[in-house]
């Protein structure tokens, strides 16, 4: 997990370190039943590398892993659509008790024939060598007029790009993905005061917690819009809502049910109590052009809306 301990000599300064640690565990919650979450720590260092996370209510356990935590309702589920992934973690787990978590995790997935660990690495890489696009410079550009804020949040953060930056102007970022292949990547480039999460974007990670600044950046053809819309809104009783897409939702199978245009999206927003900017209250085309390979490029036009409550 992120909540790093640095190796002071000031007792004192170690000591409100530690509190730093305490206090950022108190942020999640049990997935399942929402309640509070104790640490059990197998490695660590700077930070936490190895441990479990267990709910004191339903005794649900999650992993953290190479300093990733992994908040799942059903971790075998995880890694039933990721059984590489389960070989590599096992691989990459350094206590007797960890590895014992994975073997029995590992015993319970039902088999799946599309194995996204491959996937979601490769679109790793594709993300990281897209990172000086032009498009991340115009959003970073695009929050810079919102003011410091002391909880901030990333749905769908992939490698940290935005999330790592947030970090540099705000108190508390956290980034939620589901690849950890990304999350992996992104942790090179660890803040005290940024974690990444391995979660689904509609668990309730975080309880009833409310945040200052959430941003959710081209990833609607993943989850079911207005789901994650209303999941939103419930985390931001006052603050901003930055959220952008190409409205790309011909996925074959992995389509989503009920896809949205920029007109719907906008109306959405209103009715959940939100006022849009007056700047992106009409559609936008910036520019985000994926390089796959040396030989294809996803060239897209995304619309950027910044609302808030």
């Amino acid at each position: 997990m992120v909540f790093c301990i640095k190796k002071i000599i000031s007792l004192q300064i170690i000591d409100l370190l530690s509190e730093m640690l305490e206090s950022s565990a108190k942020f999640l919650k049990c997935v399942r039943c929402g309640s509070k979450l104790e640490l059990d720590v197998f490695k660590s260092d700077q930070e936490i590398d190895e441990g479990i996370l267990e709910c004191v209510k339903c005794n649900l356990e999650f992993p953290i892993i190479e300093k990733i935590p992994i908040l799942w309702d059903d971790f075998s589920n995880y890694l039933s659509s990721r059984k590489v992934l389960g070989g590599k973690l096992y691989r990459l787990a350094n206590s007797g008790k960890m590895k014992s978590f994975l073997k029995f995790s590992l015993s319970q997935i039902k088999l799946i024939n599309n194995d996204r660990t491959a996937l979601e690495e490769r679109w790793s890489k594709i993300y990281q060598n897209n990172k000086s696009s032009k498009f991340y410079s115009i959003i970073k550009k695009n929050l810079n007029f919102i003011a410091k804020s002391k909880l901030v949040l990333e749905y769908g953060c992939s490698i940290g790009i935005i999330t790592s930056s947030l970090a540099e102007c705000h108190d508390m970022v956290f980034g939620i993905d589901r690849s950890f292949s990304a999350l992996r990547y992104a942790k090179k480039s660890s803040k005290n005061n940024l974690d990444y999460i391995i979660a689904d974007s509609l668990s309730p990670v975080f309880g009833k917690l409310q945040f200052d600044l959430i941003l959710a950046l081209n990833i609607l053809e993943l989850i079911e819009p207005l789901d994650l819309l209303k999941h939103i809104s419930k985390q931001i009783s006052t603050g901003y809502f930055v959220i952008s897409d190409p409205y790309d939702f011909d996925r074959g199978t992995n389509s989503v049910k009920k896809p949205i245009d920029e007109d719907t999206l906008r109306t959405n927003l209103l009715n959940l109590g939100f006022k849009i900017s007056s700047k992106t209250k009409n559609p936008s085309y910036i520019p985000w052009n994926l390089k796959l390979n040396p030989r294809a490029t996803l060239n897209y036009k995304v619309d950027l809306i910044i609302c808030k409550k």
